[in-house]
């Protein structure tokens, strides 16, 4: 019917008759809706992370999809000045020229430590955890190695750093 929400079937709305994203029926917000500087061409959102992990992410933390992005910017100018250091200490499990991003397995508690130096909550430490372990996840599943990085996220935590 004109003006209302199509359905797919599973009772959740997904877009409007002018093509128009709504939300999911679980309240959070699909990934373009989650960061609205997010420029498919460009990845230009300020920080690396995929905008498929980004809503993964958002939908499991106890964060705001609204909140996510702007941590996810501050962690990204955080973790930038140490890129030096993660290359020279951890393992380097990707290097995304495509994605303009290099992705690090880092010991447990990693980011606990980020997130002091950042002075954020734990529940935004976890959003941010949970963001970067998706980012690596999809990434896996993209390079046909998501059992090896799932096996590596057991250990260790992920660390996506923007070039």
């Amino acid at each position: 019917m004109p003006g209302r929400d199509r359905e797919d079937g599973d009772g959740t709305d997904r877009e409007d008759e002018d093509g128009t994203d709504r939300e999911d029926g679980d309240g959070t917000d699909r990934a373009g809706d989650a960061d609205p500087s997010y420029d498919p061409e460009t990845r230009a959102m300020g920080h690396p992370i995929d905008p498929n992990a980004l809503m993964i992410a958002a939908a499991k933390a106890s964060v705001g999809a609204g909140r996510l992005p702007e941590l996810l910017r501050a962690a990204d100018e955080h973790l930038r000045g140490h890129l030096d250091e993660y290359e020279r200490a951890y393992e380097c499990v990707d290097e995304g020229a495509d994605r303009g991003a290099v992705t690090f397995l880092v010991p447990e508690g990693h980011w606990k430590e980020i997130g002091d130096e950042l002075g954020v909550n734990r529940r935004e430490v976890d959003a941010l955890r949970r963001a970067h372990e998706q980012h690596l996840l999809r990434v896996g599943t993209q390079r046909r190695r998501r059992r090896e990085f799932e096996s590596a996220l057991e250990l260790r935590e992920a660390v996506v750093v923007g070039r």
